[in-house]
């Protein structure tokens, strides 16, 4: 028996260290990062809690980077998540964890591409909205932005299909889009006469603590950070040692914090955030985009600021895009491989050297998402931080296992250590996400959607696991994890 390394058709090793950090900072900086600082940041945490949520997010999170990293090394193949998670607990919680997944990676690309409707709304408005077809809370859909993300889930799907080293050097470019136009919208801000640090007053949200404002920031920190969790993904890649992914993770956490505090304190700092977001419930009374970020290119550079917001807006959404579908479909790849999905899945193709029928799957599924509506996905994404947090759960406990039961292993104490800060990291959002008491509680509408995935969930695993249950486990084994002679850490005390 072959393993995945050596058996034909085996993914190309072709990304470098630049491609694999642009592939993380776009995934981290995507729509979010421009659209909820007037919907949701400032609101709901004010400017500092704000900062101080994406920064204590990120510190927490780079623990569990850092845990990434070992595990990275260890099991150096697609599926990131799901194969740590067969690595410390087995199959059962390897399907858990992979099926917590899989709906989140495919619907961010999807919020990503609906965030270019809002986009074209805003920078030629009227442009697309033609063909109106039905209202789905309160966003309207139009046939002629249907066709526009349409174009785009193609283009990306097309791309990655073709193979990842052009989907890596894509990447590169806009990454650098995106940093170069936050940097120039922030720098605009500060040139501008009306701009003070008194209009960052209130610093917290008038209807919350401090604490709990900050507290609401810090646990969406899965979703705002989710990412870097597409380096393991796509691990069985890398054309250089896989040491340095550790490294390239850290980088882009805290790079991405400092791009969503840019964005944030930008639109903060022009006018008093309270009279900007006055402003914007103003416009959403009337039926108009309201969109801060917007508002405050267009006042700092006039008909300029279009071009400055498309750049960085376009940068972080189509990196955003990109990244999910190599994540979605390395996750689709190693599920197939251990038996959950069909081995259809699981096919290379002979040229490009891509997973090529789960890339067809996943651009199938998100030319479904245009239709629903931005709200509809939106509920989703705030379903899938829950999902995220969990896959972050299962692997810093696969690490924790795999150091108690590993001897010789150098500072072994602090690597234990490392891992116990990332399970309390990953166990503090998933509380603040599903405690009724949190300020960060997860709407009626995302708990309907999570409770039916945890079904659906159910019904699959009792559906499959009677075929992988068939398999030996040094078989499954090899299949997932590379090679049969990979210790696992499940059945152990």
């Amino acid at each position: 028996m072959s393993d995945i390394n050596t058996a034909p058709g085996k993914l190309a090793k072709t990304l470098t260290p630049a491609q694999v950090w642009a592939l993380a900072l776009g995934s981290i900086v995507g729509w979010g990062c421009f659209v909820l600082p007037g919907d949701m940041f400032l609101p709901q945490a004010g400017p500092l809690a704000a900062v101080l949520g994406f920064f204590i997010g990120a510190f927490l999170l780079l623990f569990v980077a850092v845990v990434y990293g070992y595990m990275i090394e260890y099991v150096p193949v697609a599926g990131g998540e799901y194969a740590y998670a067969y690595s410390g607990f087995g199959p059962t919680c390897a399907f858990v964890c992979g099926w917590a997944l899989v709906l989140g990676y495919v619907v961010i690309i999807a919020i990503n591409i609906s965030a270019l409707a809002l986009l074209v709304r805003f920078l030629f408005p009227g442009v697309f909205e033609f063909g109106e077809l039905y209202t789905i809370v309160g966003w309207k859909v139009y046939f002629g932005e249907v066709l526009l993300m349409y174009a785009a889930t193609l283009f990306f799907g097309i791309m990655n299909y073709c193979g990842i080293n052009i989907a890596g050097v894509i990447q590169i470019i806009l990454a650098f889009a995106l940093s170069g136009g936050v940097l120039v919208l922030f720098g605009g801000v500060l040139s501008t006469e009306s701009t003070h640090l008194s209009n960052l007053a209130p610093l917290f949200a008038e209807h919350r603590p401090p604490l709990l404002s900050i507290l609401s920031i810090l646990a969406i920190a899965p979703f705002l950070f989710v990412g870097f969790d597409t380096v393991p993904q796509a691990a069985e890649e890398f054309s250089f040692p896989h040491s340095k992914s550790r490294n390239i993770m850290l980088a882009a956490i805290l790079w991405g914090a400092v791009l969503y505090s840019l964005v944030t304190l930008s639109v903060a700092l022009l006018v008093p955030y309270p009279e900007m977001l006055a402003r914007m419930d103003v416009l959403r009374a009337q039926g108009q985009t309201a969109w801060a970020t917007g508002e405050v290119c267009n006042i700092v550079f006039g008909r300029l600021g279009s071009v400055v917001l498309a750049v960085s807006v376009l940068g972080a959404v189509c990196t955003g895009i990109n990244g999910f579908y190599v994540a979605t479909t390395r996750l689709l790849l190693s599920m197939a491989r251990g038996s959950i999905l069909p081995k259809w899945f699981a096919e290379i193709h002979p040229r490009f050297q891509s997973p090529h029928k789960a890339i067809v799957f996943t651009i199938g599924i998100v030319l479904l998402t245009p239709w629903c509506g931005r709200a509809v996905v939106g509920w989703i994404v705030d379903m899938s931080s829950v999902g995220t947090a969990i896959a972050y759960l299962f692997t810093c406990l696969a690490a924790w296992r795999m150091f108690r039961h590993t001897p010789n292993i150098s500072n072994k104490a602090g690597k234990i250590l490392v891992c116990a800060v990332g399970v309390l990291t990953s166990l503090i959002c998933i509380a603040l996400l599903l405690l009724p008491m949190s300020p960060a509680f997860i709407g009626l509408a995302p708990r309907i959607i999570m409770l039916v995935w945890i079904v659906l969930g159910f019904l699959f695993y009792r559906a499959t696991s009677p075929e992988w249950g068939r398999i030996p486990e040094r078989e499954l084994r090899a299949r997932i994890m590379g090679r049969p002679d990979i210790p696992v850490f499940f059945g152990k005390k």
